[in-house]
């Protein structure tokens, strides 16, 4: 009975995180949230397992990854085999009319999860590396990469870029 109170806590403690990851990734906070739960319930009957993992939440975002991917590429089919047969859809979701949402938007997958795994979920250079079973040279690669273009796109005319101090700052 313990081992279910244990999966209670985790997944209370990184399903948030687990959402907005995939948010990120697909622009879509209900999709996500879908995303998020299919991951955690393949987790269930694993639990026993994954709780001895160093990182059980590193196990959650691959799934949680693996899967926003795959139901982009279900959408990009999707919608291609629509705008071949309609009008082409003209409803957005609210975050891409965010300049920050979009800027994340246009970054390339790769760049945009490391990003994100980097400035949301705090994880270092090593641990997106070991993470995504990536080098580090090319998650920091991707990491400037994803930096410049941001910039570029934030700063773009009719946006306003955003300064460091301007982030962290308390000041509200």
């Amino acid at each position: 009975m313990r081992e279910d109170g244990d999966f209670a806590d985790f997944y209370a403690a990184n399903y948030g995180r687990t959402v907005a990851l995939v948010a990120a990734m697909l622009a879509d906070r209900h999709e996500a949230e879908d995303i998020a739960q299919e991951a955690f319930a393949r987790a269930l009957p694993r639990w026993t397992r994954l709780r001895r993992y160093d990182s059980p939440e590193a196990w959650i975002r691959r799934v949680a990854l693996r899967l926003a991917i795959d139901s982009r590429r279900r959408v990009k089919r999707a919608a291609r085999a629509a705008a071949a047969l309609t009008c082409p859809d003209t409803t957005a979701d609210p975050l891409t009319d965010l300049a920050v949402g979009r800027a994340m938007l246009a970054l390339p997958p790769p760049q945009r999860v490391v990003v994100f795994l980097h400035y949301h979920v705090d994880l270092t250079v090593m641990q997106i590396a070991r993470e995504l079973r990536l080098p580090e040279g090319t998650v920091k690669a991707r990491l400037a990469s994803g930096r410049r273009r941001l910039e570029r796109e934030l700063s773009a005319p009719g946006e306003q870029a955003f300064s460091r101090r301007e982030v962290s700052s308390d000041d509200g």
